[in-house]
């Protein structure tokens, strides 16, 4: 008797189209790519259609009663891609552009890149529509609060782990965490990661982006016969990614040029005095008005000759109006959707050696994943044992996707999806099709 769930044509469900009108920029890249890999393995056409939508999308209204006394009602979201590799984990963030598409891309990235650093995790993501840079502590930490209890049935160490993202961090993980904790009547550490050390924390957690950047760098540099006290590096974005990247690879030696945040950066051909640079942006909030180097924006960085951008700061930033102004030589992407679906085809037909942000963000969920792990063992591992791990995983990655890549004749983009997209379909396969 023939299975009615597998008998279902390519076209019984919705499914990823690059050409949809009303996706956003992000899901249009993810997407592309998605279908480019599954075209390339041949991949069942019912594995394309499980594997190409969220399994659940959850939409809530959370009213808070705002310091004023006034009830606002702020629109919330938590979009989980794919169970089969495992409990499904990911970021929350806060944005008042928030979308449920830009969710829905970045859920399945964070399974692509699961699957593709060999961590067994799904992918998920979260988000609330608000500007936190207009909200007062207390009303974030209401609105943190009203957000986990509204997801509480969805969440959990096995079945959903959240994590920092933009414009959340250490303080907001602990106030899910403690939310969580209270309903379930006991102290529940792994339902979070990123969260302070002093609450079960890891070493390592705050810097992981940025030391996964580091060690792909290290890598491709290897790889393509470089050294890193000869290579230029600038960078978009001065915070947990972009500043942590900054500090490690200005210690190992490279150059860092130029640096940006959100109101300006800074440039200096011979050299920035990193440190010094970023304990100026830790004082002042902004990189504006730094003496010791000259003023740059954005779009001078992206156009600077150097031998390595990387964008470790939002989605879209390269694009198809600036991309052929790019003069580095490797582009790392630390921010998923740095560049726009337009701008990753020039890429990819340029002479730019581009490592994915699939590749570039997998140093966060690799660690996310060592915290879970030691929270429920019930023992911390020192800081060098998480740095040593985290740098196995990511130089085994860079070589499992270049190895791809030269088997497939394709970029490392298309590698990383193609890598992962065989890992997904493979372990959807084992497990089969529940109904």
């Amino acid at each position: 008797m023939s299975n009615p769930l597998l008998s279902l044509s390519s076209h019984s469900l919705p499914q990823l189209d690059a050409t949809s009108d009303g996706q956003s920029r992000m899901t249009r890249v993810v997407s592309k790519y998605f279908n480019r890999a599954a075209d390339i393995l041949n991949l069942d056409p019912n594995y394309r259609l499980i594997l190409g939508l969220p399994s659940r999308e959850l939409a809530v209204n959370l009213p808070v009663q705002l310091d004023s006394g006034e009830i606002h009602i702020f629109p919330g979201y938590r979009v989980q891609h794919h169970v089969a590799m495992g409990p499904m984990q990911g970021g929350l963030r806060y944005r008042p552009d928030l979308t449920l598409d830009d969710l829905r891309a970045l859920a399945l990235w964070a399974t692509l890149t699961a699957a593709v650093a060999d961590v067994p995790f799904g992918g998920s993501m979260g988000g609330i529509v608000c500007d936190p840079s207009t909200m007062s502590s207390q009303e974030l930490e209401r609105l943190t609060r009203r957000y986990v209890v509204e997801i509480l049935d969805i969440i959990g160490t096995e079945r959903d782990i959240l994590s920092p993202d933009f414009s959340t961090d250490q303080q907001v993980m602990a106030w899910i965490m403690d939310t969580y904790s209270m309903h379930a009547r006991q102290t529940v550490t792994a339902i979070v990661t990123g969260k302070p050390l002093e609450l079960g924390g890891s070493h390592g957690s705050h810097e992981s982006i940025g030391y996964g950047v580091w060690c792909l760098l290290d890598a491709a540099l290897k790889h393509l016969g470089r050294q890193p006290t000869q290579t230029s590096v600038a960078i978009q974005g001065a915070g947990r990614r972009g500043g942590s990247a900054a500090v490690l690879l200005h210690e190992a030696g490279y150059n860092v040029i130029a640096i940006t945040d959100s109101g300006g950066g800074v440039y200096r051909p011979d050299g920035l005095n990193i440190p010094d640079v970023l304990d100026y942006f830790t004082r002042t909030g902004s990189l504006a008005g730094y003496k010791e180097a000259d003023a740059l924006t954005d779009a001078e960085l992206l156009s600077l000759d150097c031998d390595v951008l990387v964008p470790a700061y939002l989605q879209n930033q390269i694009t198809a109006d600036n991309v052929k102004n790019l003069r580095c030589r490797i582009l790392c992407e630390a921010a998923y959707g740095a560049s726009t679906s337009e701008a990753s085809e020039v890429l990819d037909n340029s002479d730019i050696y581009v490592i994915p942000a699939i590749m570039g963000e997998s140093g966060g969920i690799i660690v996310r994943y060592f915290e879970w792990v030691q929270n429920r063992i019930g023992f911390r591992w020192r800081r060098h044992i998480v740095l040593e791990r985290l740098r196995d995983r990511v130089v085994a990655m860079y070589r499992n996707v270049v190895k791809v890549g030269e088997e497939h004749s394709v970029s490392l983009r298309e590698a990383s999806y193609i890598l992962g997209v065989q890992h997904m379909g493979r372990d959807l396969s084992l497990r089969g099709i529940y109904a």
